[in-house]
């Protein structure tokens, strides 16, 4: 039986032949991605980003050493570079692990369905447990720091002793970190280099260039060789080095684009509260809605919220597992947050 693929936000162009072309243009409020990208124009032309030869090594090497400075990781710790968060996560399950290469994997649900998956398609036992209290027994434990989609947090302190306790048996502890750009104060990364312990961060979506596919692992020399095994070589082009080493170098952009999504998340808030909205859920980058909002809407869903707002074309994030959630991203201007009222406010209507 062929595998269901899973439901994505992005998925821009099914949504144009969907729904049609739209006067006013598409708004992409689906993935999470932060709308003010770092202008990539800072790291040079085309010709100046390698596309005529191979990635060297010491290039790949100087951007997992700028990754490593802007993500605060202790001397320790190693960095694995490679072609988006979302190929470390298909990494991950076929590594040398416990139980004889198949382990008991607990994920800390609802979340980025991914994770389970890609677990499940490699053999792997896979449990949903609803925190990681309940997950001491399983070999491997994935945590999303913050959570998508609903935004929970874990402390950091916590992760770190968690990871220890994994560490002493045989295990290890996974932290998402995709959407934790932005405070520090969130993160593991400090205490990456432990065993034990693997921390994700993904380059798009802070730096608004999901295209660019780069993410990094932040974890002990074991796993980082194991890591880059499975990778093999190149596995990050010379455009994407060249973009990274600048970006992550950029602590100007990176402080004024954290005070931005600051500004812009409230913003977001405020008028999802004004239409009558109850938030659920939040990170920087978006907002989670209950639509069912205590049975006042008379019955309607989620997805009903999504097909009336993508024929105003704004595309947003559902999920087939909780009808009554949408995630719904950061507006990249304010004409973009007044048409997301008023088509609101026809819902309401």
């Amino acid at each position: 039986m062929a595998e269901l693929e899973l439901f994505h936000g992005g998925a821009l162009e099914q949504a144009m032949v969907r729904y049609g072309p739209q006067a006013e243009g598409w708004i992409d409020l689906s993935t999470g991605l932060n709308p003010w990208p770092w202008p990539v124009e800072r790291a040079g032309t085309l010709s100046d980003m390698g596309l005529t030869s191979l990635p060297e090594t010491a290039a790949r090497c100087r951007l997992e050493v700028a990754a490593a400075a802007c993500y605060g990781i202790s001397p320790k710790a190693c960095v694995v570079a490679a072609p988006g968060a979302q190929a470390l996560i298909q990494c991950l399950p076929y590594l040398d692990l416990p139980g004889e290469n198949l382990a008991e994997v607990a994920v800390v649900a609802p979340t980025y369905e991914e994770h389970a998956a890609c677990w499940r398609r490699a053999g792997h036992k896979v449990c949903e447990v609803n925190s990681p209290e309940e997950a001491d027994s399983y070999d491997v434990i994935i945590v999303v720091n913050p959570n998508n989609p609903d935004g929970r947090l874990f402390e950091p302190q916590y992760l770190l002793s968690l990871a220890d306790r994994q560490a002493d048996r045989g295990g290890m502890l996974v932290v998402d970190e995709a959407f934790a750009d932005g405070d520090t104060a969130l993160s593991c990364a400090s205490g990456a280099g432990q065993p034990g312990l693997c921390v994700l961060r993904s380059f798009g979506k802070f730096f608004g260039l999901g295209g660019l596919r780069l993410g990094f692992a932040l974890t002990h020399k074991g796993l980082a060789e194991s890591l880059r095994g499975i990778l093999g070589p190149w596995a990050v082009s010379g455009p994407a080095v060249a973009i990274g080493c600048r970006a992550l170098a950029d602590k100007r952009w990176i402080e004024e684009t954290n005070r931005r999504l600051c500004r812009e998340s409230d913003k977001l808030a405020a008028a999802l509260r004004r239409m009558g909205f109850h938030c659920v859920g939040a990170t920087r980058f978006f907002q989670l809605i209950n639509v069912d909002n205590g049975g006042q809407n008379g019955g309607q869903t989620a997805k009903d919220l999504h097909e009336h707002l993508a024929h105003r074309g704004i595309l947003t994030r559902r999920f087939e597992h909780w009808p009554h959630w949408l995630r719904i991203g950061l507006l990249p201007h304010a004409p973009g947050l007044e048409r997301l009222v008023k088509a609101l406010e026809a819902w309401h209507q």
